[in-house]
């Protein structure tokens, strides 16, 4: 009499994982893995539970950055070939080695190549001939990571270079999920362990250390038990004391209709069996269902058989129990989206995000700084240029090797443009409601992110540009630039921009007025931005030149970047968004409250992973919330259209 029983199921692949799934799901065992505190030292490979925000900044003190000699950059003004400046040491300079700390009062660093070391009978002095630039050659705090910056969103796989960007953020524990639990029970009688002699009519097990190796490679911790010969009651008595330990219990064979196949049986006596045959070669015989509130497989005998059931039933749920989305890797052709110049003789490997807008991959450099790691945790690629290429025009045709799934890059949304500190908001939650989809922004300024746009470089770019003729925002510059693209405009906040100045305000900076003052050292953003445009303006309004202000020609890329700046002493005051002075405990006074939107093609409004950015935004109340408890924003336009073409 056969034990086991004819397939009850022969279902399509589609029909299949959709019962499943759906079983699952309404049954209350599609749940995201509850979160656990881990060292971060030993956190490769797990999957975050919570979003990780650096506690400190990194460096958290200025140092050298070459061989040379600290100076005060003030006292080097007026070198030249014809007029050098002496300095004394150590009252006026002082030696110093790559990676050592700056001396206090000393504010910039001439390389050891550039000066002249002499002698006369009162003192030791360097001569230079090149006036120094202030924090010339030197890391400052924040140089990699600004405290309260987004290191690492949830949802998302930790890799070596984010331990080291967590630890030095300041974290020693991660709350990260917890892994699924698999046992994967071999059976059959004619099975026998690795390296156990064989015999005619035996067969060895390496079904259990291939799928182990396909559980443990998706996050999960696999126990393989030994051998269960083929007996009933033996497969129920080590299938019962499974699944009340277990998420999840993989029984291998017998899942087929031969007298000797007791999966089946096995599964319907001790709980549901959701299906049992899918329309799929090799593979048909898998099992599915659930007992005692533990899902249960059993998995076809034949290698390639277990390895496809697997990998197409029980991947997807170990990974929907992590809050990911399957993985996979690829070097794929991408178009530059600006120029990168390499000096020749030597390899450059470049940091590159990446995204596809239209039918191409647009592929953005990131910073190049050997010190600067988040280039590394930001990147989705890695470009190289050969050491006799002087480097990649604009919309050169590129080959990249992705450090990200290819199935994540066509996911991610390219947002180049404004920087704005909700954007690292926007994307975890993101990545927490839609795992599969991404966020990258790479921070060129309102100007850039327009042109970005009209080169069809990006989906979607931040601005905030105030035009002074008609003291609106944003729309005089889509007009202008944009007429030809069919765009939208769709406010993410109004902000307060303002001074960014130490607490208690040590300066007294009041005014714009105040920034000619001697005593004040500015920091500035680049070109192009809204931020730089509002300093313009206002200088042109007190009839200010930028020359009379020291500072004005040093810029960064980012309000975080403007607040660390200034909260490390390397500046005095920047223009900024009261949210970055927040955040860094600066004390703020307000210049003029602005309108930052989204722009973006009709075209790039209908894409399903830019819907969901727009679903989060007008529907997440704890997004607008969480961006409320920043501080410094109005989410009443939150998602509005502004203007449309």
């Amino acid at each position: 009499m056969r034990a086991g029983s004819v397939f009850i199921d022969s279902i399509p692949l589609d029909e299949a994982m959709n019962k499943w799934f759906h079983y699952l799901s309404d049954n209350g065992l599609l749940h995201v893995s509850p979160a656990e505190a881990i060292d971060v030292a030993v956190s490769m490979g797990r999957i975050t539970a919570e979003p990780v925000t650096a506690l400190l900044s990194s460096p958290f003190f200025h140092s050298s950055a070459m061989d040379g000699y600290a100076v005060r950059f003030d006292s080097t003004f007026g070198a030249s070939e014809t007029t050098p400046v002496r300095l004394t040491i150590p009252d006026d300079s002082l030696y110093i080695n790559t990676g050592e700390p700056i001396p206090e009062g000393f504010n910039a660093v001439i390389m050891i190549e550039d000066v002249n070391v002499g002698r006369d009978a009162d003192a030791e002095y360097i001569e230079i001939i090149k006036a120094a630039t202030p924090y010339q050659h030197i890391r400052v705090i924040g140089e990699d990571i600004v405290a309260t910056e987004l290191i690492l969103p949830e949802n998302h796989k930790i890799r070596s270079i984010d331990i080291g960007a967590a630890l030095a953020g300041g974290h020693t524990q991660i709350k990260v999920r917890k892994r699924p639990s698999v046992a994967v029970i071999p059976t059959g009688s004619e099975i026998v362990a690795p390296g156990v002699p064989l015999t005619k009519g035996k067969i060895i097990d390496s079904n259990s250390a291939m799928i182990e190796g396909l559980i443990t490679g998706c996050g999960a911790v696999a126990t393989c038990y030994p051998i269960v010969r083929d007996d009933l009651d033996e497969i129920k008595t080590v299938v019962s004391k499974a699944v009340k330990v277990h998420d999840l219990v993989l029984i291998i064979a017998g899942s087929s209709a031969g007298s000797r196949d007791y999966t089946s049986t096995v599964i319907k006596d001790l709980g549901q069996c959701i299906l049992h045959g899918v329309n799929i070669k090799p593979g048909r015989p898998l099992i599915l269902g659930v007992i005692e509130g533990c899902a249960v497989a059993g998995v076809p005998g034949y290698p390639v058989s277990a390895y496809i059931t697997v990998d197409l039933f029980i991947k997807p749920l170990i990974y929907k129990w992590l809050g990911l989305s399957a993985q996979e890797t690829e070097a794929i052709t991408a178009v530059i989206g600006r120029t990168i110049s390499s000096a020749i003789g030597q390899e450059e490997f470049i940091r590159v995000k990446v995204g596809k807008v239209g039918d191409r991959f647009v592929a953005t450099p990131l910073g190049r700084g050997a010190g600067i790691m988040m280039s590394l945790v930001r990147a989705d690629a890695m470009l190289t240029i050969p050491a006799m290429s002087e480097g990649v025009g604009a919309a050169s045709e590129v080959n990249v090797a992705l450090m990200r799934p290819k199935s994540d890059i066509l996911n991610t949304i390219v947002c180049i443009g404004s920087h704005d500190n909700t954007l690292d908001v926007l994307y975890n939650f993101l990545k927490r409601k839609y795992p599969r989809y991404s966020l990258s922004s790479a921070h060129v300024g309102s100007m850039g992110g327009i042109i970005a746009i009209k080169k069809h470089e990006a989906h979607i770019a931040g601005t905030h540009l105030l035009d002074e003729e008609t003291g609106l925002y944003n729309i005089p510059f889509i007009e202008k630039y944009l007429s030809e693209e069919k765009v939208l405009l769709i406010n993410l906040v109004h902000r307060q921009q303002g001074f960014i100045v130490r607490p208690g305000n040590p300066k007294k900076i009041a005014t714009i007025d105040d920034l000619t003052r001697g005593d004040i050292i500015f920091i500035n953003r680049q070109p192009g931005t809204g931020t730089r445009l509002l300093t313009d303006k206002c200088l042109k309004e007190r009839g200010i030149s930028g020359q009379k202000i020291k500072g004005y020609d040093t810029i960064e890329y980012t309000h975080m970047a403007v607040a660390s700046a200034v909260a490390s002493g390397r500046a005095d005051t920047g223009m900024g968004i009261l949210t970055s002075a927040i955040a860094l405990g600066l004390d703020f006074i307000p210049v003029a409250r602005e309108r930052y939107d989204f722009v973006l093609t009709r075209d790039a409004y209908a894409l399903p992973m830019v819907e969901a950015l727009f679903d989060i935004m007008r529907n997440d109340t704890e997004f607008r919330q969480t961006t409320l408890r920043m501080g410094g924003y109005d989410v009443s336009d939150m998602g509005k259209i502004m203007y449309g073409n």
